[in-house]
């Protein structure tokens, strides 16, 4: 099913996203956090690419494949572009449809911290609107694509973001997901500003939470969201004391998404990091809030 459907109903879709085990883990790893994220009943699920986007080693075409048919989920893969050839991706675009994966999330991709490491020469793809292109011209996916409420650590400003935003969604993007974010306040203006520019593709708000202060640096250095006075005080207080700032982690992440929902997003992308458990206290929360915006529309 292509996931663009989810959103021509009234009912906010609520997905997870999950990364496959490192290398020295079997595939089977992974089993356990589907099977307690299954029962929860997301609309999707989605798998990050592999590190650098390596095709070797690289678990993401499996495990989209065991969500889509075992668990009868869709599954939307990440891929990346930047490290691949048009072969590499060729390659995955048809092992997907071998398997009956019919989403993609489209992505530059990280570039390798290995120095070591060979690009194609010359780069086949630059920016992820070179792999939606690609994909639109070669294959028929639902493609999905990256927004970026603070706009991407690589861009100079918002603007310029929004106007490369633009150009993916002109080319054929058909949903958005978010950057994690902690104030709400920059995805609403964030989404003015995108509605400004007649940018009218669904918009998913993915959301993280937060629930170890080694998680909140890494977030910080991958991405540059910013942190608001209040998520600092309750991390600062709560440092030293991991179920605490587990509960204080989860109950912010709440709090998002009560506001989100009840301003009309179009769902909820949560990034699990593959704890089941943090995605059924939020998902049990919002549950009542969930339904009643589906009877009142």
């Amino acid at each position: 099913m292509s996931l663009k459907n989810l959103f021509s109903s009234k009912k906010p879709v609520i997905s997870f996203e999950i990364f496959p085990p490192n290398k020295a883990s079997s595939i089977n790893t992974i089993y356990k956090t589907i099977d307690n994220l299954a029962v929860l009943n997301p609309d999707y699920i989605s798998v990050t690419y592999g590190a650098g986007g390596s095709l070797v080693d690289n678990k993401t075409i499996e495990i989209a494949s065991i969500i889509k048919n075992q668990y009868n989920i869709e599954p939307l893969a990440h891929l990346t572009c930047v490290t691949s050839t048009k072969k590499d991706i060729n390659y995955v675009l048809e092992k997907l449809q071998e398997n009956n994966v019919e989403n993609i999330l489209a992505l530059r991709g990280d570039l390798p911290e290995d120095d070591s490491f060979e690009f194609p020469n010359p780069l086949h793809f630059t920016y992820a609107s070179d792999l939606i292109n690609h994909i639109k011209n070669n294959k028929d996916f639902c493609i999905a694509a990256a927004c970026y409420p603070e706009a991407h650590i690589d861009c100079k400003d918002l603007n310029t973001d929004l106007k490369n935003l633009k150009n993916k969604v002109d080319i054929g993007v058909d949903f958005l997901i978010t950057q994690l974010f902690f104030d709400n306040k920059f995805y609403y203006d964030f989404e003015k500003r995108a509605r400004a520019l007649d940018i009218k593709t669904p918009i998913e708000v993915g959301i993280m939470p937060v629930v170890n202060k080694k998680q909140i640096e890494r977030i910080v250095k991958l991405c540059g969201a910013s942190l608001p006075e209040k998520f600092i005080k309750i991390m600062n207080k709560y440092e030293n004391n991991p179920e605490a700032l587990k509960d204080a982690g989860i109950a912010y992440a709440v709090e998002q998404i009560v506001d989100l929902l009840s301003s009309g997003v179009s769902g909820i992308h949560i990034y699990t990091m593959n704890k089941p458990d943090i995605a059924k206290r939020i998902v049990d929360s919002i549950y009542s809030i969930v339904k009643a915006i589906e009877r009142s529309n």
